[in-house]
């Protein structure tokens, strides 16, 4: 178990955030190369997978679970073999998809360009693709797939087993979405700075060292839980009830605006699980001295337009903390005040984020990656992207219950699970890597990796 190197850590960031690049353009649409891929669905982002011979849908798995092919040509057309069952390829059989032997007919795709980095696999000779089926009204899309008429969802990613990478843009030039940062998962949660739980459920705090500390140690993502008392917007897990000596959200954000005024290279993302009204936010965001002073507004500074800006330029114009919550907008302007309206951003609007269990404190372990919101009617995929504007991706890496022997290991396991898991299952790299214990098995390792290179062309 190694501690973390927060003089290394601190450099790198240093180094890294004195701030462009346009963010990488889409590959023209042209045949796709041979190689290992993943048939990602454009609507789930999940992907194809050999399910006993069946093609079914399952969450991102990595090199698991049968969800690798091999895209090769045959004859006039394409297969896609199974990259660990030799011979076995995505094909059909009436209007399912199967897994048939790789020399059949019902083997052999058109691969066709449906986007900038989409493909339609088509049946020759015939107007059928690979497709989801129709989802029902309140439920998720139907694990299994068919085949059928043209259409959104016939539409696919080939996301390379493997993406490609491209050389990090100088000091001037690196965008905010290209670069990573380490994240405390309950941040609050440290029983350092006070109370955060009932009795016993404070046993397992997510992290040991308080706020102050994690900053100094490099930490430059904060995940806070918020509750509504009479006194405020309090810094609690589930419940306030029987919390001695409760932090309040102001207190933290004062100690985050304070850092960030004495280190002005410095950039901070705030997450808060919300369950305040917003104008009971509203009023704690209002006590922090020299916050509106350094808060990015990402829905005024034409992000969404534009793109990212660069690190550089946050920091020459002073705009460097960004608040997201997870409250919605809808049950918002039921209220008659939206959170943005004072600067705190709708975190699905801007971002996506990966389901946030690996699994119990003590195990099996579950690292497919996945959307956290995906289910239902709710359906925003990590893959989402739109023209000029890539969401920024948060990728979770914790358990239910902080177990420090646990959480070392997983820790030391992060880089993996972010390149061969969760990168590809996004298709760009985490921006916000989250974790528990932050102190155990060196994280930031992690972080520094990732910031050594940038997504390239899909």
């Amino acid at each position: 178990m190694r501690p973390i190197r927060t003089g290394l850590l601190l450099t790198a960031q240093l180094a890294l955030l004195a701030g462009l690049s346009a963010p990488v353009a889409a590959a023209a649409a042209g045949p796709p190369a041979p190689g290992a891929y993943f048939v990602q669905s454009v609507v789930t982002g999940l992907n194809a997978a050999d399910a006993g011979g069946a093609v079914d849908q399952h969450n991102p798995k990595g090199n698991e679970d049968h969800q690798q092919w091999t895209l090769r040509a045959s004859g006039g057309a394409s297969v896609l073999e199974s990259a660990d069952q030799a011979g076995r390829c995505l094909g059909r059989s009436g209007d399912r998809a199967r897994v048939v032997g790789c020399g059949d007919a019902a083997a052999a795709w058109e691969v066709l360009p449906s986007g900038a980095s989409s493909w339609r696999l088509k049946a020759p000779g015939a107007e059928q693709y690979l497709s989801l089926a129709p989802k029902p009204a309140g439920a998720s899309y139907p694990a299994g797939l068919q085949v059928a008429g043209a259409g959104p969802l016939a539409d696919f990613y080939l996301t390379p087993t493997a993406p490609p990478t491209a050389p990090m843009p100088g000091p001037q030039e690196r965008t905010l979405d290209q670069l990573t940062f380490l994240t405390a998962h309950n941040a609050y949660a440290n029983g350092v700075d006070g109370g955060f739980a009932p009795p016993f459920v404070n046993l397992a705090p997510n992290q040991t060292r308080g706020i102050q500390q994690q900053l100094a140690d490099g930490v430059r993502g904060f995940m806070l839980d918020i509750h509504q008392t009479p006194d405020g917007a309090i810094l609690c897990h589930n419940s306030c009830t029987l919390v001695s000596r409760p932090v309040a959200l102001w207190v933290d954000l004062q100690r985050i605006t304070d850092f960030l005024a004495a280190n002005r290279g410095e950039f901070v993302t705030v997450f808060l699980e919300d369950y305040v009204s917003p104008e009971v936010l509203r009023g704690e965001i209002t006590r922090v001295r020299g916050l509106n002073d350094v808060l990015f507004r990402p829905d005024t500074a034409g992000v969404r337009e534009h793109g990212w800006p660069r690190v550089a330029d946050l920091v020459a114009s002073n705009r460097r903390l960004m608040i997201f919550t997870d409250h919605s907008r809808d049950a918002d302007r039921a209220a008659g005040l939206t959170r943005d309206s004072f600067g705190v951003m709708y975190q699905r609007e801007w971002t996506v984020e990966n389901y946030w269990s690996m699994g119990s404190g003590l195990g099996s372990s579950d690292w497919s990656c996945y959307s956290r919101w995906y289910g239902g009617d709710d359906v925003l995929p990590l893959t989402r992207t739109e023209p000029g504007f890539r969401p920024l991706f948060v990728m979770n890496h914790f358990r239910d219950v902080t177990i420090a022997p646990t959480a070392s290991n997983d820790n030391g396991k992060l880089l993996d699970r972010a390149q061969r898991f969760c990168r590809p299952a996004a298709r760009k790299k985490p921006v916000f890597l989250a974790v528990d214990r932050y102190d155990l098995g060196n994280p930031g390792a992690a972080v520094a990796a990732l910031n050594g290179w940038v997504d390239g062309a899909p």
